[in-house]
């Protein structure tokens, strides 16, 4: 998916087709991982990958003071700034310590991020 938004095969809307997801995508997913996904199959993992994208996006887009550290792939924040954050975000206390490998990807994939390279 990544490498699909590096080509632009995504339309005005930022959405990649589904015929250009059947003709151009699963083939190369196919390639990668050596057995057949179905478009379906491509739409589930894409929702949960837009629902991983919207846990990180909302800590980064809707609270001043978090930042993103790429060489240790975790988000940054002073201790108060997590605390704040906590309190109404239980369910994303395992941000604070986990790191999230795929959080760039996803941002480029799924999100409003630019590709480059």
């Amino acid at each position: 998916m990544v490498e699909s938004a590096k080509l632009g095969l995504r339309d005005i809307n930022g959405v990649i087709s589904k015929q250009m997801v059947e003709t151009r995508l699963l083939p190369k997913l196919k390639e990668k991982l050596g057995y057949e996904i179905s478009f379906n199959h491509y739409q589930s993992r894409l929702k949960w990958f837009k629902k991983q994208y919207s846990n990180y996006s909302q800590l980064m887009r809707h609270n001043s003071g978090f930042g993103w550290d790429a060489s240790t792939k975790k988000f940054t924040a002073s201790e108060e700034v997590w605390a704040d954050y906590l309190k109404s975000h239980k369910e994303h206390a395992h941000l604070r310590s986990e790191t999230c490998p795929d959080y760039e990807d996803l941002r480029i994939a799924v999100g409003n991020g630019t590709a480059t390279g």
